[in-house]
């Protein structure tokens, strides 16, 4: 089995989930404090090989409407940079109301608005990752 990556990329961190051995849970595990291509790499590339990963999931933030904005090219360029630099493949996945979806649970949780922040795009991560693999449920077996 092949683990999956889901990645909320943002200008300041970047979300980090991974999927369990079997396809079906994605786990928050980290956010990335971007500071430089170089040093957010090796961040990315030092989880994905503890983690054995195999395939990048990266959120795509759509507008509303579902084109595509200047935030959705800055992630689809991010996606195509990393997934090169790493040596692994990747897939996109529409993030459309993951962080809103997020927000509202933590808001019901009565989470701190200072807990909120720390935890928001790890959740989103995992949100992002959890509906790439509902959406793809064979996505962590090895190709025949």
């Amino acid at each position: 089995m092949r683990r999956l990556m889901g990645l909320d990329v943002g200008s300041k961190t970047i979300g980090v989930a991974i999927s369990d051995a079997l396809g079906l849970t994605a786990q928050g595990v980290t956010t990335v404090a971007r500071q430089s291509w170089a040093a957010d790499l090796a961040a990315l590339g030092e989880l994905a090989r503890a983690h054995q990963v195999a395939l990048l999931v990266v959120g795509l933030p759509l507008n509303m409407n579902g084109t595509s904005g200047p935030r959705a090219e800055l992630s689809r360029a991010f996606a195509d940079r990393a997934s090169q630099a790493l040596g692994l493949p990747h897939a996109l996945w529409d993030e459309r109301l993951s962080t809103a979806e997020v927000q509202r649970v933590l808001l019901a949780a009565d989470v701190s608005r200072k807990k909120r922040k720390q935890v928001v795009d790890m959740l989103a991560a995992q949100v992002i990752l959890q509906g790439y693999l509902q959406a793809h449920p064979s996505a962590t077996e090895e190709p025949s």
